[in-house]
C-alpha cells in the first residue's frame, strides 16, 4: 500500500493503462450537449464527443467547478492511502483548483484521519499529465509525501506544452477570439501554435499548414532540450490520430526518449479549440 494517493481529474489526458497502472484516481468532467449531462471518459470517448462537436448546431459546454466529484474521489483515494496529492490543471484557466479546494474542506468531516494536498500545476492537457505521472511513480516506490509533492513540482518547473490547431471555427464560435480572426483564418489557412506558459495560453507561431505545423512543432521543442537529456514525451491529438503518428515519428527519430506515448485531447479544451488539433508536452531528464 502506498503512503500518497493521486487524485487528478480527465484534464490531464492520461492514457487509461496508465491510470490504471499507477492507481490514479480521475475525477470525470461534465460535458453537456443539447441538455445532456456526459462524463468525461465514462459515458463518453474523446473520439465519440469530437464526433458529436462536428455535428453540433450549438457548442457543447463543461462543469468542472462543482466539489461533488472531486470528494467522491478523495473517498476512493482514502481506501489506498492515508495522504492524498490532487493535482489540477492551471487555476488561470479553469475553477477546477477551486474545487478541489472547497472539496479537501468538506472533506474535513468525512474523512477527519486522511490528508489532502491540492497542487495547482500551473499548465494544462498532457503536461499537467506528465507532473500527475511523475508523482504517481514516486507514490508507487512508497515515498513520503513531500518527495511525492517534490517530484510533481520538478517536472512542473520543467515542462513544456506545444499545440497546433486546425481551425479558429470554435475559438470563434466561443467568443474567445474576435470574428476578424476566422476571416483571416479562412484566407491564410493558418494553424496557430499555443504554448502555456505562467498558466495561461499564449500563441508563439502561425505556420499554414499542418505539415509545416509539425516541423515547428519539433522545432521549439529542440529549443528546449538542453545536450544529453532524454525526454519524457506525450504527443496528444484531438479526432487526429495520423497527425499524432506523424509527430510522434519526428520525434522519436529525433530526440534521446525516456518515453513516449500518444494520447487524445482532453474535450473540456477541445470545446474551445475544436476537432483536428495536435500537440506535444515534454520534459527532459539528464
Amino acid at each position: 500500500m502506498s503512503k500518497v494517493a493521486i487524485v487528478t481529474d480527465t484534464t490531464a489526458c492520461i492514457p487509461s493503462e496508465q491510470v490504471r497502472e499507477y492507481g490514479i484516481e480521475v475525477v470525470p468532467v461534465d460535458l453537456i450537449f443539447q441538455d445532456r449531462v456526459y462524463r468525461d471518459r465514462i459515458d463518453i470517448t474523446p473520439a465519440e464527443f469530437y464526433k458529436l462537436l462536428k455535428e453540433a448546431e450549438k457548442l457543447p459546454t463543461t462543469s468542472g467547478s462543482l466539489p461533488g466529484p472531486y470528494l467522491e474521489a478523495y473517498k476512493r483515494a482514502s481506501l489506498k492511502a492515508t495522504y492524498i496529492l490532487c493535482i489540477t490543471l492551471s487555476s488561470k484557466l479553469s475553477a477546477m483548483y477551486n474545487s478541489a479546494r472547497l472539496a479537501k474542506e468538506l472533506a474535513r468531516d468525512s474523512l477527519p484521519n486522511i490528508s489532502i494536498e491540492v497542487l495547482d500545476c500551473g499548465t494544462a492537457a498532457a503536461a499537467q499529465g506528465l507532473v500527475v505521472l511523475a508523482a504517481a511513480r514516486k507514490a508507487a516506490l512508497g515515498a513520503e509525501v513531500a518527495e511525492v509533492i517534490d517530484a510533481a513540482k520538478e517536472v512542473m518547473e520543467k515542462v513544456r506544452i506545444y499545440a497546433a490547431l486546425d481551425t479558429l471555427y470554435y475559438l470563434v464560435r466561443g467568443g474567445r477570439v474576435p470574428k476578424a480572426a476566422a476571416l483571416v483564418n479562412s484566407v491564410l489557412k493558418i494553424k496557430p501554435i499555443f504554448t502555456i506558459e505562467d498558466g495561461e495560453a499564449h500563441t508563439v507561431a502561425l505556420p499554414r499548414t499542418t505539415k509545416s505545423a509539425l516541423k515547428q512543432i519539433v522545432k521549439l521543442v529542440a529549443r528546449k532540450v538542453k545536450r544529453g537529456e532524454k525526454l519524457h514525451v506525450a504527443v496528444m491529438h484531438a479526432d487526429s490520430f495520423d497527425n499524432a503518428v506523424k509527430l510522434r515519428e519526428q520525434i522519436s527519430s529525433r530526440f534521446e526518449l525516456k518515453e513516449l506515448f500518444i494520447t487524445e485531447f482532453t474535450p473540456v479544451m477541445g470545446v474551445h479549440t475544436g476537432p483536428g488539433l495536435v500537440g506535444v508536452a515534454f520534459y527532459g531528464e539528464e
